[in-house]
């Protein structure tokens, strides 16, 4: 296939090809469906709204993708023209915000068509509190949580600067084709792909990880099943994909104290909260050898930054780190590892697991990561729609209903404060809410214990946590 209906067509990427890899195991296809909904403070002019993302689309290759199928089963991407399709418009002023929300959620939990179909779906909404904005559901394939951000952002500061005199036009997004070509060059094989898969082979044989549970037993039960005492991975999930989304809100003021800190000691909140959860996990399992799944972004440059896609790669991040070391000494060395693993973060991770699964062959289901963190650094308020002034707007993600993992924790920035939203997306048999607020509490409790004197040792901080 070398055009359809037209247009050029690409190989997908792997990033896309790992979504299509978890796809395959689960039931439930919307679990490649992102809901989200803006919605601000005023009354919208709904006409220069449609045009505004009418605009949005134009300026936006990777929300005109289109995926095909060939007949031998393989998946092709091509962008079109233009976007023709009615943006709808309902009135949600006569109903209950629950009612409201509940309907957004039923529209997240339905899956797309991939054959040339749209990947992405756009509702003018107004909400029952007086709020006015847009719903916007969107395709993994086609977008991660940055890209969204990126082109909800657009829609914003088009309409806002029809609107407003002191908003400017918002710069152009970059080429998503001209981005793609680039990691399909990668992918043909270069030197920068011959050091990333020398990097993470030499990585993975090292040595065995080892899983570390929720509650501290997990492991040891699953040697009892497998009768193998020597077993160093387990399964986590559940035999449904049915999900849950569970969110915790940190206050404006405890996000600012740890903020502050990351700032004052030239580490990320990314860092930071690696650093919470595997002391959690150190503390409950008594190993200081901790693996978490990390997703790494892959938008270091402005064409990455504004090519719209998804470029998310997810790899284990593995530390050993002995309790003797202060929590200070344990967040240089997670930043360490970070940035040598951004690095490489090209390498495929698919191939990562399949190289890891040939190395140390387990059960079928078994892994050795608990669960997965997301930090998404980037929020409305923060990339510049402060210039709208006293104006307030609210953001608001809504669960798909499946995922392939036993638990997902996605931490991201309020609309309205700043402060920080954990939201846990879990399998609902596999974790409970009990289970989450448990871990919750415990990781607040060794954030604020670290940061208040990081010259402690871990060892102290499990301790008195």
């Amino acid at each position: 296939m070398k055009t359809r209906k037209g247009y050029k067509v690409y190989p997908l990427t792997k990033a896309q090809k790992f979504h299509l890899y978890y796809l395959e195991f689960c039931p439930k296809k919307e679990v490649l469906n992102i809901g989200t909904s803006v919605t601000i403070e005023v009354e919208i002019d709904w006409e220069v709204l449609k045009q505004s993302i009418y605009k949005a689309y134009e300026r936006c290759e990777s929300m005109r993708l289109r995926l095909a199928q060939d007949k031998d089963g393989t998946w092709y991407q091509y962008v079109v023209d233009k976007e023709e399709r009615d943006i709808e418009f309902v009135d949600f002023t006569g109903v209950s915000m629950e009612e409201a929300e509940r309907t957004m959620e039923g529209w997240t939990q339905v899956p797309f068509e991939h054959q040339d179909s749209p990947l992405n779906r756009i509702v003018m909404i107004s909400m029952p509190d007086g709020h006015n904005g847009i719903y916007f559901l969107a395709d993994h394939l086609t977008m991660d949580a940055q890209s969204l951000v990126c082109f909800m952002k657009d829609i914003i500061e088009i309409y806002c600067s029809a609107m407003y005199e002191n908003v400017p036009y918002p710069s152009d997004m970059t080429s998503y084709i001209e981005q793609l070509k680039k990691d399909l060059a990668y992918e043909e094989g270069c030197k920068a792909k011959d050091r990333d898969t020398e990097f993470f082979h030499k990585l993975i044989e090292s040595s065995e990880p080892i899983y570390n549970g929720l509650n501290g037993d997990e492991l040891e039960k699953q040697r009892k099943r497998s009768k193998d005492p020597k077993l160093r991975a387990a399964v986590n999930v559940s035999d449904s994909v049915d999900s849950a989304l569970d969110s915790f809100h940190l206050e404006e003021e405890p996000t600012r104290r740890l903020l502050d800190f990351c700032e004052e000691y030239h580490v990320s909140p990314a860092t930071l909260l690696l650093m919470g959860l595997r002391t959690y996990f150190q503390k409950v399992n008594g190993n200081d050898d901790v693996s978490i799944n990390s997703a790494i972004a892959r938008r270091a440059t402005l064409q990455e930054k504004k090519c719209g896609g998804t470029r998310i790669h997810s790899f284990p991040f593995r530390t050993i780190i002995s309790k003797d070391k202060t929590f200070l000494e344990g967040l240089y060395e997670i930043r360490d590892k970070q940035n040598e693993l951004f690095r490489h973060a090209n390498f495929d991770p698919v191939e990562y697991f399949a190289h890891r699964g040939k190395t140390y062959p387990t059960e079928p289901g078994c892994t050795y990561e608990p669960m997965s963190l997301t930090y998404q650094p980037l929020s409305l308020r923060a990339k510049g729609l402060d210039k709208l002034g006293d104006i307030q707007y609210k953001t608001k993600w809504y669960p798909n209903g499946a995922t392939t993992q036993a638990m997902y924790l996605t931490v991201m920035h309020r609309s309205t404060d700043n402060g920080l939203d954990f939201n846990f997306e879990h399998q609902i048999k596999a974790v409970s809410k009990e289970k989450l607020e448990y871990l919750y509490y415990y990781l607040c409790k060794i954030l604020f214990k670290g940061i208040e004197d990081p010259k402690q040792t871990i060892g102290e901080i499990i301790d008195t946590v």
